[in-house]
């Protein structure tokens, strides 16, 4: 196996940028699950003022990559992702958003034409009530996905797909209008490293 397809593939991600309410960091990625690893993390704010109190959603991506394949992969590179993002009290309390969120996963990955197999993951509600000395604060309600799928990549320049089916996730669950047809969108100049 040639040592630079990773490299390659790592290249495409560093170049990748996504809408401006989505800022991406490389961060230390896990250095045990694979022989390569790179990973982001991601924060999503409304746009309106920047202040890190914007934030609505949250995630990290790691793209693993283990020359020889892993057997549960059925292939070489794993894409594996936590997002968590917040959502009103009553959607929180909706029996089928596990269902929901992990259709919205699936239809990200395919609505960026990505190619993938062995999808795999788990579709977290989580309520916090505060009590005491923080009982003025509202409830709140989040959903956490946690997901992992093989990207099939004929080429390196195929992760931009993974990518930003992940950042149409994060969309999603942030509840970003969507960009409108024939208007592009100001993107951010570079990932931050």
């Amino acid at each position: 196996m040639d040592p630079r397809v990773f490299q390659n593939v790592v290249d495409v991600l560093q170049g990748f940028n996504p809408r401006s309410e989505i800022l991406l960091e490389e961060v230390p990625a896990p250095q045990k699950l694979a022989m390569h690893s790179f990973a982001f993390s991601a924060d999503v704010s409304n746009g309106l003022s920047g202040d890190a109190e914007d934030e609505i959603a949250s995630g990290r991506f790691v793209l693993l990559h283990e020359p020889d394949g892993q057997d549960t992969w059925d292939g070489e590179f794993r894409c594996v992702t936590y997002i968590r993002a917040d959502v009103d009290v009553m959607m929180q309390e909706d029996p089928l958003l596990p269902s929901v969120g992990w259709n919205w996963l699936l239809q990200s990955l395919d609505a960026s034409q990505c190619a993938y197999a062995a999808a795999s993951g788990t579709v977290t509600r989580v309520a916090s009530a505060s009590f005491g000395k923080l009982s003025t604060r509202s409830d709140e309600a989040e959903i956490e996905i946690r997901a992992s799928w093989t990207p099939i990549l004929s080429s390196a320049e195929k992760i931009a797909n993974h990518i930003q089916g992940w950042c149409t996730l994060l969309e999603e669950l942030a509840m970003l209008p969507p960009i409108p047809e024939g208007v592009t969108a100001i993107r951010s100049p570079h990932v931050s490293r």
